[in-house]
């Protein structure tokens, strides 16, 4: 980590077929050793299958479910003293929608199934109507928060 100076964030493109930042971002964590393509047939067969499931616009329930896994505080470790607390901190938006995204990815991958796509498909739907692995995340890390919260004094 540079002490010079904070890195400048980079702008995302949005994705060519649904012109969404979301899409991009999803498909840049579902890509493995540098397989673009592949990710992208993926994430638009598991949209177009939301599509057909819900009638709904599938961007909109993407985003619901991203939305939905959303932590909005987690823990980080601090040293103090010679011992270790959890403290919680509030997260801000990116990092907020990084986690969301890479929890829902996580339970897809862990999911049983046939193919990644039915995988992705019923993740994105278990997530936009409040279920799922990644909510359960989300909760997980809430409930940790809540219970440390006698060592919020120690923030930094």
């Amino acid at each position: 980590m540079s002490r010079r100076r904070v890195a400048k964030k980079r702008q995302i493109s949005p994705d060519p077929v649904y012109n969404s930042r979301l899409v991009h971002m999803i498909t840049n964590r579902l890509m493995k050793n540098g397989k673009k393509a592949l990710a992208y047939r993926l994430i638009y067969q598991a949209l177009k299958q939301i599509g057909d499931i819900t009638e709904q616009d599938p961007i909109k329930v993407m985003e619901q479910a991203v939305r939905n896994a959303t932590p909005l505080v987690e823990v980080k470790s601090r040293r103090i003293g010679g011992s270790t607390y959890q403290v919680p901190l509030e997260v801000g938006p990116e990092r907020g929608t990084a986690l969301a995204i890479s929890w829902l990815l996580t339970s897809c991958r862990n999911r049983s199934g046939r193919d990644m796509v039915t995988n992705l498909t019923n993740e994105f739907l278990d997530a936009s109507k409040s279920m799922g692995n990644a909510i359960k995340k989300r909760d997980e890390v809430h409930k940790m928060a809540e219970a440390n919260k006698a060592f919020a004094k120690y923030r930094f």
